[in-house]
């Protein structure tokens, strides 16, 4: 949410920053509502100044014995007109939020100017493609040659875009999910969270998820959201608080299941299980102080590449441009894993940081020196597990179409160095 005094102070930096992201101006629609809003409060006050007037003046004439019933008409009129002005008011104010809730957030300036990831830029890489003595093949033929990948019981069960794994694979992808947590927990000081894989609307709005995503979330009947990642019920367990200062960086993580409908990506990634409707990640989220948030970011990003490194998986940190920054982020950090299979560089890990806006959405404070003041929140994941898991198959599989076990997950493997067909 943006800060409606800001837009006040400066609508032309408010109308810079959302031309950016390629947006209309929207500064002079939301300060003319909002010089109605401020007109009708300003009529409200003096309207109800008159009615306490005009109560004394009744209670005086009827002290006195005089007729009050004109006196009391005015008061009836004055009275439907305060409700009248009291309706518009808080209608303006209404409308005024919902524009605001419909904008994204301000990038910092850092961000590279570009309508789509084609402008992003790389900062770094590490490591370099493995060279192959054979052609390598994608996770999906490796895991149905392997029998451990079903994708035809998965749509008898559930439809498309869904998996069912079997055997050491679906182990695998546990033993990857536990190595992250391990690692985010025992090194990096994040503390683990269990969390409702259902929210209300107030933690789906509160996070930025809606009204912008809604198409994207699954809904139940009862009005609660499956929640698309865990930085839903992490970020929002904040919400409404006004945290002390030396609590602050809050650092949580979370292995969830995470659901998306993926609206709009009909026809992308239909293959396999790289784009799912549900999925396993290990979300990072941090509360911080605002003059902490950049530095913060830098750590969380390192933490997510903790784990590529580990699992001697190479990747790039990609600085994403203006026209592919998510709509909460102020900046964005993506790490792409190199995967062979698809001889292509594909996103496993997005850390970002949202500086107020989510907070001032949610309502989430620390108290500071003078009063109150918004926190700053960051997400991202440590890592994608699916994600994390394609990298793997196709990175460590051999020839004959086994997979070696990377070295840091065999104790969470009972020890398995390869997975074959024969389990």
């Amino acid at each position: 949410m943006h800060d409606l005094r800001a837009l006040r102070a400066d609508p032309a930096a408010f109308d810079a920053a959302l031309a950016r992201r390629g947006l209309e101006p929207a500064a002079a629609a939301l300060l003319a509502l909002d010089e109605q809003r401020r007109a009708a409060l300003q009529a409200l006050q003096e309207q109800q100044a008159r009615r306490k007037t005009l109560s004394r003046d009744i209670g005086q004439a009827k002290k006195a014995g005089a007729d009050t019933a004109a006196l009391e008409a005015k008061a009836i009129a004055l009275r439907d007109g305060i409700a009248g002005l009291e309706a518009r008011a808080a209608a303006l104010e209404t409308e005024i939020g919902e524009g605001l809730a419909r904008l994204p957030n301000r990038l910092d300036p850092s961000v590279p100017e570009g309508p789509d990831e084609t402008a992003n830029v790389t900062l770094k890489q590490v490591g370099a493609p493995r060279a192959f003595p054979f052609t390598p093949r994608q996770h999906f033929e490796l895991g149905e040659a392997l029998g451990m990948m079903d994708f035809p019981t998965a749509a008898k069960l559930s439809g498309a875009r869904f998996t069912v794994l079997r055997g050491a694979l679906a182990r695998l992808e546990r033993a990857l999910g536990q190595f992250m947590l391990d690692v985010h927990t025992g090194e990096f000081g994040y503390s683990e969270t269990g969390v409702p894989l259902l929210v209300n609307d107030a933690a789906m709005y509160g996070t930025d998820k809606l009204p912008k995503f809604a198409e994207e979330s699954f809904r139940t009947e009862d009005g609660r959201w499956l929640i698309p990642t865990a930085e839903v019920p992490l970020t929002a367990s904040v919400a409404g608080e006004i945290l002390d200062a030396r609590r602050l960086p809050l650092r949580m993580t979370a292995l969830s299941a995470c659901f998306r409908s993926e609206a709009g990506s009909a026809g992308r990634d239909v293959r396999g299980m790289l784009r799912q409707h549900q999925f396993s990640k290990v979300e990072l989220v941090s509360v911080t102080l605002p003059e902490e948030s950049d530095a913060e970011h830098e750590r969380m990003t390192l933490c997510a590449e903790t784990i590529l490194e580990r699992l001697d998986i190479p990747y790039r940190r990609q600085l994403l441009c203006a026209g592919d920054t998510g709509f909460g982020a102020a900046k964005t950090y993506d790490l792409e894993a190199w995967l062979p299979g698809q001889g292509a560089w594909r996103e496993i890990s997005s850390c970002s940081n949202t500086r107020d806006f989510q907070a001032r959405r949610m309502n989430a404070r620390y108290r500071g020196a003078e009063g109150p003041v918004f926190v700053h929140t960051l997400n991202g994941s440590g890592l994608a597990v699916g994600r994390t898991l394609i990298a793997v198959m196709e990175t460590y599989q051999q020839e004959d179409g086994s997979i070696a076990v990377p070295e840091v997950l065999r104790q969470y493997m009972g020890g398995l160095a390869r997975i074959t067909a024969q389990g």
